[in-house]
C-alpha cells in the first residue's frame, strides 16, 4: 500500500468515525467487488492503457476520431399498429433529426403468421407494425428515399419473407438491392435463449441466419446481415458479465457457422454488427462496452482475418426497458439520459433511447420526442463529442473493463467446452443462468437491497396519471385482414404457387433460401405463406418448459415476513388438504417470459405449487390446462399490451366449461387506465411493474381463500 492509500485509509477512518472501512465496499451483481477508492497500483500491470482509438484490439474505439469527426447515428425503434401509422412517425422523426429507421415488427409477423391466423387474434398491431405481404412493407416505406435512409429490422424468427418483402419493397421504389443500407438482426440464437420469437429448430434456423449471410455478402455491400444482439439477455435478467459472454458466444457460432459455408472471413465479417442494452449501473457499462471491442478482437483473431474491419465490433446500443417504471414515470426520462451517457462514454456507434412511457405502452409522439432530443442535447451541448474515449486512464474504469473482460472470456470458454453455443443453448444452459441471476435480482429489488426511486424509495404520496398511446387491435387487424384478402384476389395465384413450391423444394433440397423467399415476395406470396412453406420441411420448434426453484427464496432466508407467508401457505394446505395451485399462462405470440419465470420460482419458493403453461397459448388451451391441472388462479404475463383482448377471452372460455370458480389474475404492462376494464370482465386482481412478489403472493392467497370460502357457503 502507497503512503498516500494509508494517508487515505487513516483520513476515512476518522471520517466513518468507528465503523469499519470494509462496509464501503460493493458487490455487483456479476460478483465483482468494488472498492471505494482506486489507485495507480490498480491499473500497473494493465497491458491496454497505451492503446489507441482505431487500431486493434479497439478497445478505445473502433475509428481513430470517433465522435470528434461523426456523432453516433441517432436511431428510435418504432413501429405502430399499421404501415400507415409507423410511416407517418419515420417521416415526422426524421425530419426532427433522426437519423435513421429502426423498424419494430408486431408479434405474429415476427412469428410467421399472416394477420387473419387465429393463433394471434389478440397480438396484430401490438408491441409494433403488422407486416402481412410487400404491399405492407411498400406503406412502411413510402417517401422514404431506401438509397439515403438507412433501416434497421429486428426481425429473427420470420427473417427471410421480412428481408425478402423489403428487397421487393426497395426494388418497386427503384432502389436497386445493392444501394440498400441497414442492419437485419437476424440473431437465432439469442432467440432460443431469452426473447423466443424462433419459428424453427436451431439447425435449420442457422442454415437460414448463414443463407443471409452469404446472399447479403454477395448482393448487400451496405447491409449488416446479423445484428448478434446482448440487449435482449438483459432485459431477460442476465448481468453484464453473461450479456458480454453470451453475445460474443453466439457472435463466435455465427463466424464458425458462415466460414463453414465456405465464406472467405473477411467478405462478411466486417458487416457484422452488435447490439447491446445500456442499464443503469453507469460504469459497468462503460466497461462493458470497452471490454466487448477488446473481447471481439481476440475471437476475430481465431479467423485470421486479414482486413483490420473484421476485427472491429461496431454496436448500436439501447437504454434499458426493464429499468423504465409505470410508477412515477417522469423519472424515466432521467434513467435514459444517464444510460444514453454511458452508451455514448462506452463508444456505440448508434442509439436509440426508450421514452418514458415504455413501461406502460408505445410511446406517444409526446414521450418519442423526449426520448430523441435526449441524445440531440448529448450531442449538441454537452461536449461529449469533443474527445475520444473521455473516461480512458480512469483507474476505475479501466479495472472495470479488465475485470469485466476477464469474466466473460472465462464464461466464453466454458462453452467451447460445451461444443460452442448451439450446443449451449439446446442443452439449455445459458438460459437457465439467466434464469436464476433474473430471480436473484428481483429479490434484491423486492427487499430494498437495489433501490429504485418512485417504486421501493421515495414514493409519490399520489400516482399522477399520464397519457398512453392506445391501439385497438381487432380495427387493425381488421384492416389487415382485408388488405390481405385483397392481395391475394389481385395476385396471379399460378406464379405464387410456383415461387412457395420452390422455395419449398429448396428448403428440402438444399440451396440458399433468399433467392426463392424474393421471388416469393415478388409474386406476393404473404409473410404467413413463406413461413408455411419453410415449416412444411423444416417443422415449427417448441421450446421446453422448465421452472426454477430456491434461488427466490434463498435471498429471503431468514426473513419473518417470507416466512409468515409460508406459514399461511402451508395453513392454506391444512385446511383444503392441498396448497395453493396457480397457472402462469403465456398467451399469444409474446416470447418475453422473464416475468413469468420470476413470478414462478418466486410464487414455488413460497409454497405454491406452480405450473407454467407453455409459450403461445391460446386462451383455449390456457383455459384446458388450467382445468387438466386443478388450479386455484391462473396468472396472466403480459408484455405485449395483450390483456384487453386475451384475457376476457381466457375468462370466457373458463367459463363456458363450467370452472368461473378459477381465478383470473394479470400482471406485467398494463395501464392503470385498462385496469377497470378488465375487473369488469372478471379480472380478480392485477399485478404492475414494480411490485412486490411477496406482496403479491400474499393478496393472491387471499383472494383463493375468499373464493374457496364463498364456493363453500
Amino acid at each position: 500500500m502507497s503512503d498516500k492509500q494509508d494517508a487515505w485509509r487513516r483520513l476515512a477512518a476518522r471520517e466513518r468515525k468507528g465503523q469499519p472501512l470494509e462496509d464501503l465496499n460493493w458487490e455487483t451483481l456479476e460478483g465483482i467487488k468494488v472498492k471505494p477508492l482506486y489507485m495507480a497500483n490498480d491499473v500497473a500491470d494493465n497491458p491496454y492503457l497505451d492503446d489507441v482509438p482505431g487500431l486493434n484490439p479497439y478497445l478505445r474505439g473502433v475509428r481513430a476520431t470517433m465522435y470528434t469527426q461523426r456523432p453516433w447515428t441517432i436511431r428510435q425503434y418504432a413501429g405502430f399498429s399499421t404501415a400507415e401509422e409507423s410511416n407517418a412517425f419515420y417521416r415526422q422523426a426524421l425530419a426532427a433529426g433522426q437519423q435513421g429507421v429502426s423498424v419494430a415488427f408486431d408479434l405474429a409477423t415476427h412469428r410467421g403468421y399472416d394477420s387473419d391466423h387465429p393463433r394471434v387474434e389478440g397480438d396484430v398491431g401490438k408491441a409494433g407494425v403488422a407486416i402481412d405481404t410487400v404491399e405492407d412493407m411498400k406503406i412502411l416505406f413510402d417517401g422514404i428515399p431506401l438509397e439515403k435512409v438507412s433501416v434497421s429490422m429486428t426481425m429473427n424468427g420470420a427473417v427471410l419473407p421480412t428481408m425478402a418483402n423489403f428487397i421487393v419493397a426497395g426494388e418497386e421504389q427503384g432502389v436497386d438491392t445493392s444501394r440498400l443500407s441497414g442492419t437485419i438482426q437476424n440473431d437465432i440464437l439469442k432467440e432460443f435463449m431469452v426473447r423466443n420469437t424462433y419459428v424453427y429448430p436451431p439447425e435449420p434456423s442457422m442454415r437460414i441466419v448463414a443463407d443471409i449471410i452469404a446472399f447479403a455478402s454477395d448482393s448487400m455491400p451496405r447491409f449488416n446481415s446479423i445484428s448478434i444482439s446482448g440487449y435482449h439477455m438483459q432485459e431477460a435478467g442476465a448481468n453484464l458479465v453473461q450479456e458480454l459472454a453470451y453475445t460474443l458466444a453466439n457472435g463466435r457460432e455465427y463466424v464458425r457457422t458462415a466460414v463453414a459455408r465456405g465464406l472467405d472471413v473477411d467478405a462478411f465479417a466486417g458487416r457484422l454488427s452488435f447490439f447491446f442494452a445500456i442499464g443503469m449501473n453507469f460504469f459497468m457499462e462503460v466497461a462493458k462496452l470497452r471490454a466487448a471491442r477488446l473481447l471481439w478482437s481476440r475471437v476475430m483473431s481465431e479467423f485470421n482475418p486479414r482486413n483490420p474491419r473484421s476485427s472491429m465490433l461496431r454496436t448500436h446500443c439501447q437504454t434499458s426497458g426493464v429499468s423504465l417504471q409505470e410508477q412515477d414515470p417522469y423519472n424515466n426520462v432521467v434513467r435514459t439520459a444517464y444510460e444514453a451517457m454511458a452508451a455514448v462514454l462506452g463508444g456505440t456507434q448508434s442509439l436509440h433511447t426508450n421514452s418514458l412511457d415504455e413501461a406502460i405502452a408505445l410511446p406517444t409522439e409526446f414521450s418519442a420526442r423526449i426520448a430523441r432530443n435526449t441524445q440531440l442535447i448529448l450531442q449538441e451541448e454537452t461536449g461529449v463529442t469533443r474527445t475520444v474515449d473521455p473516461l480512458a486512464g480512469s483507474y476505475y474504469v479501466e479495472t472495470l473493463t479488465r475485470e469485466l473482460a476477464d469474466r466473460a472470456w472465462a464464461l466464453m470458454q466454458e462453452i467451447e467446452d460445451m461444443g460452442g453455443m448451439t450446443k449451449a443453448v439446446v442443452s439449455g444452459l445459458p438460459k437457465l443462468k439467466i434464469e436464476e441471476t433474473a430471480a436473484r435480482r428481483q429479490a434484491m429489488i423486492d427487499r430494498g437491497e437495489e433501490v429504485i426511486v418512485g417504486v421501493n424509495k421515495f414514493r409519490p404520496d399520489k400516482q399522477e396519471p399520464i397519457n398512453y398511446r392506445s391501439i385497438k387491435n381487432r380495427d387493425v387487424r381488421q384492416s389487415q385482414t382485408e388488405r390481405l384478402c385483397k392481395v391475394r384476389q389481385s395476385r396471379d395465384q399460378d406464379r405464387c404457387t410456383r415461387a412457395l413450391a420452390n422455395l419449398e423444394n429448396c428448403a428440402a433440397q438444399g440451396g440458399n433460401l433468399m433467392p426463392a423467399a424474393i421471388e416469393a415476395a415478388r409474386a406476393r406470396a404473404s409473410v404467413g405463406e413463406i413461413s408455411m412453406a419453410l415449416e412444411n420441411v423444416f417443422g415449427r420448434f417448441q421450446g421446453n418448459v422448465q421452472a426454477l426453484s430456491g434461488v427466490y427464496g434463498q435471498a429471503y432466508a431468514g426473513d419473518q415476513a417470507f416466512e409468515n407467508i409460508r406459514k399461511n401457505v402451508e395453513s392454506f394446505a391444512r385446511k383444503e388438504g392441498r396448497r395453493p395451485r396457480m397457472l402462469v399462462a403465456k398467451m399469444g405470440q409474446d416470447g418475453h417470459d422473464r416475468g413469468a419465470r420470476v413470478i414462478a420460482t418466486a410464487f414455488a419458493d413460497l409454497g405454491f405449487d406452480v405450473d407454467i403453461g407453455p409459450l403461445f397459448q391460446t386462451p383455449a388451451e390456457a383455459a384446458r390446462d388450467a382445468i387438466d391441472n386443478d388450479v386455484h388462479v391462473v396468472g396472466i404475463s403480459s408484455q405485449a399490451a395483450g390483456h384487453s383482448t386475451l384475457a376476457p377471452q381466457l375468462i370466457a372460455a373458463l367459463r363456458n366449461e363450467g370452472a368461473d370458480d378459477i381465478l383470473v389474475i394479470c400482471g406485467g404492462v398494463i395501464p392503470r387506465q385498462d385496469y377497470e376494464p378488465l375487473f369488469e370482465e372478471g379480472v380478480a386482481a392485477i399485478f404492475g411493474p414494480g411490485t412486490s412478489i411477496p406482496d403479491a403472493a400474499r393478496d393472491v392467497l387471499e383472494l383463493i381463500e375468499k373464493r374457496r370460502l364463498t364456493d363453500h357457503g
